[in-house]
């Protein structure tokens, strides 16, 4: 089905029948589908638009099925186009959802708000999670996709992490995949699974989180300096909102000891992600910010993925992928 090109089923159908038959007018084409004459014309407007019939040379006033060889590689280039403005999109509501929940942050401290507490400042960030912390009755859900994280902040957290593990605190961690190659921090995962934490990685996490109780959760204001600034959320849609996009991610997850599992073309999830960030127009930098791993990385796995597709080019990479069905299929 070539849906997610934009075609519905009649013009999909109209157009396979005019590259079967070339010769065939309207009403045969229509016919030999069980399609009426008005379907027929609201199948080839949409053919039209785009751009997938032309008027043909050789018969006047008639028209013909461009080969899809062009066709719908023009198709998958334009909606590649769409996918990047998108991308450019979602980055720039991040970045306005951040100011956003800053702003009203320092509003709030301003007109005693409810369900938000703006926190400035590495001390006092600190301090306020260790007296959360302190308090934690029963889970602590946490994305981590600093990577990797730092031998100092990993050994600080040890001694809390180990009281809340012995009370019976259930603690559950997501890492990026790109842990996988820090002897220290794949040290330290083992450690709270010694303990009775549970670790799991995936290619990339939207932002760093802290989930208490299901009933407050923290998250950074700026995702490219965590130092700065921290807000507490404890409105209850917003809360219930965010465990589930924790525990969404993590069923997708894998436990740091199993083995990636390849998808049927070969890719590991961390590799999928690449590719799927390479079709949407990313550079190699921000792929590697993404994964969490080094420019370095990012350029070989992007060169290894545009050398497998055998494509010369990354924007031609990203229409065979999508050709060759290699990216996920497109929801509406």
């Amino acid at each position: 089905m070539l849906t997610t090109l934009g075609l519905d089923a009649d013009a999909e159908a109209v157009y396979r029948a005019m590259l079967a038959r070339p010769r065939d007018g309207l009403a045969a084409i229509g016919e030999a589908l069980g399609l009426t004459e008005d379907q027929v014309r609201a199948a080839l407007d949409t053919l039209s638009t785009l751009a997938l019939v032309r008027p043909s040379h050789e018969r006047e006033g008639s028209l013909r099925a461009v080969s899809p060889d062009l066709g719908l590689e023009l198709l998958l280039a334009r909606q590649q186009h769409e996918l990047a403005g998108q991308q450019q999109r979602l980055e720039a509501s991040r970045a306005t959802a951040a100011q956003l929940i800053a702003e009203y942050a320092d509003l709030q401290t301003e007109t005693d708000s409810p369900g938000v507490e703006q926190l400035t400042g590495l001390d006092r960030i600190r301090d306020r999670l260790a007296t959360l912390t302190r308090e934690v009755r029963t889970e602590v859900m946490a994305f981590n996709p600093k990577s990797p994280p730092t031998e100092e902040g990993m050994a600080a957290a040890r001694p809390l992490d180990q009281q809340l593990l012995e009370r019976g605190v259930r603690m559950r961690t997501l890492y990026l995949d790109s842990i996988r190659n820090s002897p220290p921090t794949i040290a330290h995962a083992d450690w709270l699974a010694r303990h009775g934490g549970q670790v799991r990685t995936v290619p990339t996490l939207p932002t760093r989180m802290i989930i208490i109780d299901r009933a407050s959760a923290v998250i950074p204001v700026r995702n490219d300096d965590t130092a700065a600034g921290a807000v507490i959320l404890t409105g209850q849609g917003t809360v219930t909102a965010l465990c589930a996009l924790f525990e969404s991610t993590w069923a997708a997850g894998r436990p740091l000891g199993e083995a990636p599992v390849r998808d049927a073309h070969g890719l590991t999830p961390q590799e999928q992600t690449a590719l799927s960030l390479l079709a949407e127009g990313l550079t190699d930098e921000a792929i590697a910010r993404r994964l969490g791993v080094s420019p370095r990385t990012a350029r070989r796995l992007t060169s290894d993925l545009i050398e497998r597709l055998g494509a010369r080019s990354r924007f031609q990479a990203g229409v065979r992928a999508a050709q060759q069905g290699w990216l996920p299929a497109a929801h509406p």
